[in-house]
């Protein structure tokens, strides 16, 4: 065989545009299967070409909305669009609460749209775990763009940094407390403001607002970020929000700091699966290794402090795994 790595068949079959097995991978995927594992390993090398858009803000901004209308407009452009929303997770059973799955409009016959509701299972910062894998495979299925619509707690959902290029911030007039309660964190995570419903009175208001908040502030990338009034209803502004992600995208091209950000990114991403996969060993070990048993009643006696049992775990785990 000559060229590039031989695919398992299922990751061919998706990389060919097979919706189906790409939703039977992508539940593998939620579902922690191992026998996802493969297939998302080999479709990596296909990846790194959509544009990952975020789309975050607090509840009841509207932010489904927008997305049904920023869809339309993306197909408008010949653009083909996957949809990533992760929405709320119930305590009972970890599955969707708010079930974006029903409140986007699509076409099913669209095969150029693809849309999947994620469970954040309980993960802080409106991000699941497994949705950098899942962005991944719309990236390697050949869609353009891949929008990713946080929970929306009520706080920034920071985490979106984590997975996209660019993040829109979604806000709504009169939400002015909230912005100041938030100053920090929108700033930090915003490339674009938009100002939704802005068919309601105050959109001006709260445009005005955050100018004034984007003028304060210095972002380090030197990046000012956009801000757009949009309305569903119409809809209206839909294309100037477009233009201004593809502003920034442009910008993280003629600045250099795409490459810069991919490589945080993913720095933190190994480091973080390698101490998931190291806690979740030591988790085990803990339930079932007498000795850790024992250091662990130390700590409950209060003979030894939670560092110091921390210390010599991983002092512990460092030999055993030179000896092996």
């Amino acid at each position: 065989m000559s060229g590039g790595v031989r695919l398992p068949p299922i990751a061919r079959a998706i990389a060919s545009g097979d919706r189906r097995a790409l939703a039977r991978v992508i539940t593998a995927v939620e579902n922690g299967d191992p026998s996802a594992v493969p297939v998302v390993r080999a479709l990596y090398a296909r990846t790194g070409r959509a544009q990952v858009v975020g789309i975050t803000g607090p509840l009841g901004v509207g932010k489904s909305s927008l997305l049904n209308v920023l869809i339309a407009h993306l197909r408008s452009q010949g653009f083909s669009v996957g949809v990533v929303a992760v929405d709320p997770s119930s305590p009972f059973s970890g599955g969707s609460v708010l079930g974006d799955r029903i409140r986007i409009a699509r076409e099913p016959a669209d095969a150029d749209v693809f849309f999947r509701s994620m469970a954040s299972r309980g993960e802080e910062g409106g991000v699941a775990t497994t949705t950098r894998e899942v962005v991944r495979l719309l990236d390697a299925a050949g869609f353009d763009i891949v929008l990713v619509e946080t929970v929306g707690s009520g706080q920034v959902d920071l985490a979106i940094r984590e997975v996209a290029s660019t993040s829109v911030v979604v806000v709504v007039p009169h939400l002015g407390d909230e912005v100041q309660t938030l100053k920090a964190g929108l700033f930090e995570i915003a490339d674009v403001f938009c100002v939704n419903k802005s068919d309601l009175p105050g959109a001006d208001i709260a445009r005005r607002d955050l100018a004034e908040m984007v003028a304060l502030g210095i972002r380090r990338d030197g990046w000012t970020p956009a801000i757009v009034l949009t309305s569903a209803l119409g809809p209206s502004g839909i294309p100037e929000l477009w233009n201004a992600v593809r502003a920034h995208e442009k910008f993280l091209d003629t600045s250099g700091q795409r490459a810069a950000a991919n490589r945080r990114r993913l720095a933190r991403e190994v480091v973080g699966l390698v101490r998931d996969r190291v806690g979740h060993e030591l988790e085990s070990r803990l339930e079932r290794d007498p000795e850790f048993q024992h250091l662990l009643d130390r700590v409950i006696e209060r003979r030894i402090d939670p560092q110091a049992a921390a210390d010599r775990l991983y002092v512990a785990r460092g030999r055993r795994a030179r000896s092996q």
